[in-house]
């Protein structure tokens, strides 16, 4: 995602001492700051996918928020103010504040490297969080944790190390790119698992190529998503290269027209140096694509003659799917709208059989291309309706709701029944979220008009939740269980809803509703069929027409 095309000033992450390392892997405190901040208010996006650590970095702020209450007070504003800058996507609502973390100095400053007119408008946007942020950190002493989990995080650094290092090195093989030092171009990743596993954000600013990740939970595989990290790299290398070959791009600017009913960014559709870049970017991924199976092993030493006989049956067969696979792959490409990634793979496979490196095949690439027969061939094509998103315009898929989430859905749709089956569904899962459960089957009970069972299950789900929106109803719901017993205990109903606001999240229902408890009994709505309360404007009539056909004007003077 290029934030601003004309952004001169560098992003504060970016800048290294000369003859550094052009590629580097690293970890942010800023960045930590404000995705500790989201999380904190509320931002729960694939935390059962997360490492360890994020579960107890968020335990370590509740623990320090349950013993402050200025410190809640501090949440509270943060969270305000996060609310209110809400975006309906979530890649582009976590994109902001990332675009503003890159620019940050160290705790406890936290101040741009650059003048506010200077920072990208994704940052520019929320650049008002950060003396909340700076108070909110200092109360919880939110600098404290992050030294406290640093070796957590020092040590996911080196589990994504190696395969990324080894990424690299093949992509830099294939290509012949020698690895550089710092020239003034740089390629960064940053690793921060307090966000969700499955977001990639991808930033450009000028010639400083930035990637925020974070890893998962496997205990095998790659623990990040080393393909849209080899995605970005390649637009890194690949990118110089065809932008110092403008004066080609006219000539096969009549391409843009084959894809202008394909299922691609108006970006891409508009720019044919754009269209040409990720189409050779998809052609050389196709290149390089490894199927699942396991590649054959050539016998080591002296081997019989039907032993060689075997393997080179097996890698026949292997090359094959190899090759089926590849092409799969390019058509798929194609089928989206990346219209010239078939004419990059022929060509790649020449550069492949010279030798030779993308530096010095490009050119032929370009300048050798058949633009008409490129052209008639996008015409030809039927294209797909949707295309995956492209990493560096990512649009986040919408939540999606299972386990206690639908639970609590089906206790608003009114179904007791479903919300208790996906409940006992957890209870059953060692790995289940077993107090939010237990908090879900005392509501089923308080809807099937069971209260004692209710008050066993709200303070069961107490010593068995850690979330504070868990750990706050439930006080409040066992408030409101003493308020409306038949001789009502009042002494300890203020008691919960007090607790409730020691230990509650940072949504403003959850303070209402404490704050209302605390203020006066709690009262069970009235129900259906029950004696009506008075209404004044029971005959009010909203056309106004009643009032009209009864008026009558005074008698005049005489």
């Amino acid at each position: 995602m290029q934030d601003q095309p004309g952004v001169v000033a560098r992003p504060r992450a970016a800048q290294i001492e000369p003859g550094g390392s052009a590629v580097t892997l690293e970890v942010s405190e800023p960045l930590f700051q404000l995705a500790a901040a989201l999380n904190t208010c509320g931002y729960d996006a694939d935390l059962d996918k997360s490492p360890p650590v994020r579960a107890e970095v968020r335990a370590d702020m509740n623990a320090a928020l349950a013993g402050s209450e200025s410190a809640r007070g501090s949440r509270d504003r943060l969270c305000d103010y996060i609310d209110k800058h809400h975006l309906n996507d979530l890649g582009l609502e976590i994109a902001q504040y990332v675009s503003l973390a890159l620019y940050l100095s160290p705790p406890p400053e936290l101040t741009p490297n650059v003048d506010e007119t200077q920072l990208p408008p994704q940052a520019a946007a929320v650049v008002n969080i950060l003396p909340l942020l700076r108070d909110f950190a200092e109360q919880i002493d939110l600098h404290y944790i992050w030294l406290k989990h640093r070796a957590e995080y020092e040590a996911l650094t080196a589990r994504v190390h190696d395969p990324m290092t080894q990424m690299i090195l093949n992509t830099n093989i294939y290509l012949h790119q020698p690895v550089s030092s710092y020239d003034g171009r740089r390629f960064l990743v940053l690793l921060e698992p307090m966000f969700s596993p499955n977001l990639t954000n991808a930033r450009v600013y000028g010639s400083d190529y930035i990637i925020v990740t974070s890893p998962d939970n496997r205990a095998t595989g790659d623990p990040v998503r080393m393909d849209e990290i080899r995605h970005i790299y390649l637009h890194y290398v690949v990118e110089p290269m065809v932008y110092s070959r403008g004066s080609a791009m006219e000539r096969i600017q009549p391409l843009l027209s084959g894809v202008q009913d394909a299922p691609l960014e108006f970006s891409y559709k508009s720019d044919v140096v754009a269209l040409l870049t990720e189409c050779l970017i998809k052609a050389i991924e196709a290149r390089t694509y490894v199927i699942a199976e396991p590649k054959p092993q050539k016998p080591s030493g002296a081997k019989a003659r039907e032993t060689l006989d075997q393997y080179q049956a097996l890698m026949a067969i292997y090359d094959k799917e190899t090759a089926l696979a590849r092409q799969k792959l390019v058509t798929s490409d194609e089928e989206q709208g990346w219209t010239m990634t078939g004419y990059f793979y022929q060509t790649l496979g020449v550069m492949e059989h010279n030798g030779d490196g993308l530096r010095d095949e490009i050119a032929p690439m370009i300048y050798g291309m058949d633009v008409d027969r490129e052209r008639k061939h996008a015409e030809s094509i039927i294209f797909v309706k949707n295309a995956p998103a492209d990493p560096l315009r990512p649009v986040a898929a919408p939540r999606k709701l299972e386990g206690m989430d639908l639970a609590e859905v089906d206790l608003l749709k009114g179904n007791p029944d479903d919300a208790a089956d996906l409940a006992d569904k957890a209870l059953e899962d060692p790995k289940g979220d077993h107090g939010r459960a237990t908090y879900v089957l005392a509501r089923v009970d308080l809807m099937q008009g069971d209260p004692e069972k209710a008050q066993k299950e709200f303070s069961t789900a107490l010593t068995l939740s850690h979330d504070p929106r868990t750990l706050a109803w439930c006080h409040i719901y066992l408030g409101r269980l003493y308020d409306i017993e038949t001789a009502p205990e009042r002494d300890k109903a203020v008691a919960e809803y007090k607790a409730a606001l020691e230990v509650r999240d940072g949504r403003p229902d959850t303070r209402q509703a404490a704050e209302a408890g605390v203020a006066k009994p709690y009262a069970l709505p009235q129900r259906v069929g029950s004696k009506p309360v008075p209404d004044d404007d029971k005959d009010f009539d909203p056309t106004g027409k009643a009032e009209k056909q009864a008026y009558k004007p005074n008698a005049p003077n005489e």
